[in-house]
């Protein structure tokens, strides 16, 4: 009895939370189990009516129809006078479903300013990126399938006009440099981008990638093999990890740069004399290191990996003994 009793006690306490606490507790996890509190007492009968974020997943349901049918209640039942903030989708399927394109357009009608959509194994995916076609949009991540062993990734379009974008994250997916004639790079027409990370991606463009943006300001590259050429006047923050290919960087203002790959891939050809944080990891360093190096003089904060450290330390030695060597020659 006693313990039916405290139980009661602490099902009043969570119902006796205001409804933004409610919705924030309801807020990470999905949207099928946030209508299932529905039959747990009066309170809590409409309350996911009016959650801001929506998280739907079609992995929780033995087939696609079902799953449709889900969204359709869901979408019909909500409170319209409710804006969405955020909304996370797991879909699958060799094109976008039509339930797909229902969620993204109840949630950009209702102001919508994240999306983070992740898809499934397929071979192949290809996304409309002008199902993004938002005023209000302003973080977008698009995640293909991480089953490397098949090379899937999501094909997009080779031109992105989203103007109020201003944080993209892109894992797993094939891009395409317009490369046009007047000059405009992929991202060009994001007039207010910010963040861009870039991880897993395949690069597709006749005479190589270029991210040529006025107001990029935080820049991240991983785990991939092709060429990018950096044009951005107005970036701070730049990671490249284990990103293969020739990185010409032109980013006069930077300051903070954090680099793990190979010395041959990097190229900065812009004096940086913002620079302040340097973390640097090569992989084969050699005699040409101390080039690279002599462009972080003036940082106030550079971390090394062991290996650079016995090239620079192996060359300095050399230059020492040299200059000993030389000075008993004049001398004699």
């Amino acid at each position: 009895m006693g313990d039916r009793k405290r139980v009661n006690v602490e099902g009043d306490r969570l119902s006796s939370l205001p409804d933004d606490l409610i919705h924030k507790i309801l807020s990470f996890v999905r949207t099928k189990h946030a209508v299932q509190t529905s039959v747990l007492s009066s309170r809590w009968r409409y309350i996911w009516t009016s959650i801001p974020c929506l998280n739907f997943s079609c992995k929780g349901f033995r087939t696609f129809p079902k799953f449709s049918k889900f969204v359709k209640h869901v979408l019909s039942g909500r409170n319209n006078q409710i804006e969405v903030s955020s909304v996370e989708l797991t879909s699958r399927g060799k094109v976008v479903q039509p339930c797909d394109e229902r969620i993204l357009s109840y949630a950009f009608s209702h102001n919508v300013q994240e999306v983070n959509i992740t898809f499934l194994p397929e071979k192949k995916i290809e996304f409309p990126v002008s199902l993004f076609s938002s005023q209000s949009l302003k973080n977008l991540t698009l995640t293909g399938c991480t089953w490397r062993v098949y090379n899937l990734s999501i094909t997009t379009p080779p031109t992105w006009e989203l103007q109020t974008l201003a944080t993209l994250n892109l894992h797993f997916v094939t891009l395409h440099d317009a490369n046009t004639d007047n000059g405009d790079s992929l991202f060009s027409h994001c007039a207010n981008l910010k963040n861009l990370t870039l991880k897993h991606c395949r690069l597709v463009g006749l005479s190589g990638f270029n991210i040529s943006h006025p107001g990029l300001s935080s820049l991240t590259l991983e785990d991939s093999y092709d060429g990018v050429n950096v044009v951005t006047p107005q970036l701070k923050n730049l990671i490249i990890k284990g990103w293969r290919g020739l990185h010409l960087i032109s980013a006069p203002n930077l300051s903070s740069l954090h680099y793990k790959g190979s010395y041959d891939s990097l190229q900065l050809s812009t004096d940086l004399l913002h620079l302040e944080r340097v973390d640097v990891c090569l992989s084969d360093p050699s005699n040409k290191t101390v080039c690279l190096l002599q462009q972080f003089r003036s940082v106030k904060f550079l971390t090394l990996n062991l290996e650079i450290v016995k090239v620079y330390l192996y060359w300095s030695l050399m230059l020492s003994t040299y200059n000993s060597h030389l000075t008993v020659f004049f001398q004699h």
